[in-house]
C-alpha cells in the first residue's frame, strides 16, 4: 500500500444526502470506468436503499450496482480519501460534510429520485443524470489522476 491507496490508486467517495441515487451512480460508474486509477465509495447523511431506477439505468448501461447498499458517512470516519465529492446541492441543509478527505470537490447534480411522472418518464431522469454524471467523471475527475476515462459501457 502506498500512501494509504491500495495499490497506488486514489480513493474517491461521493456524498449525498440519502446515498440512494446519485452517489451510488458516480461510485459504480468510477470504479467501471477508472477502476485502474480509482477506487470508489460512496455515502450518506442518512444510509437508506440504492433507488430501483438507479440500478436500472446502470445495468442499461451493463454496471452491476445491484449488490450496492446504501452507507452512512459515519462508516467512513477516519478512512483517509484523496477526494470527497458533494453530488447535492449544498444549499439543502442536510448535504454532508466530511473532513478526511485531501481535496474537496462539490459538483451539485439534480436527484432522480425527485422526477415525478410515468416509470419512464421517472427513468429518464435518471438516465439523465447518470449521463450527467458520466460526463463529468470522463472529463473532470478522471484528468485528475492523469489520463482518460476506459472506452465506452454502452
Amino acid at each position: 500500500m502506498m500512501d494509504g491507496n491500495i495499490a497506488g490508486k486514489k480513493r474517491v467517495l461521493f456524498l449525498c444526502v440519502r446515498n440512494s441515487a446519485r452517489s451510488q451512480i458516480a461510485e459504480g460508474l468510477t470504479n467501471a470506468l477508472c477502476g485502474d486509477r480509482f477506487e470508489a465509495s460512496s455515502a450518506g447523511t442518512t444510509a437508506t436503499r440504492v433507488e430501483p431506477g438507479a440500478i436500472k439505468v446502470m445495468a442499461e448501461i451493463g454496471i452491476d450496482i445491484s449488490s450496492h447498499r446504501s452507507k452512512s458517512v459515519r462508516e467512513f470516519i477516519g478512512r483517509p480519501f484523496d477526494y470527497v465529492v458533494t453530488v447535492c446541492d449544498e444549499s439543502q441543509p442536510d448535504c454532508p460534510f466530511f473532513p478526511g478527505g485531501k481535496e474537496s470537490i462539490h459538483r451539485a447534480f439534480d436527484d432522480p429520485s425527485a422526477c415525478r411522472g410515468t416509470e419512464e418518464e421517472i427513468l429518464d431522469c435518471f438516465r439523465r443524470s447518470r449521463d450527467e454524471i458520466r460526463r463529468w467523471i470522463e472529463n473532470e475527475l478522471a484528468v485528475r489522476c492523469g489520463g482518460k476515462a476506459r472506452g465506452p459501457i454502452d
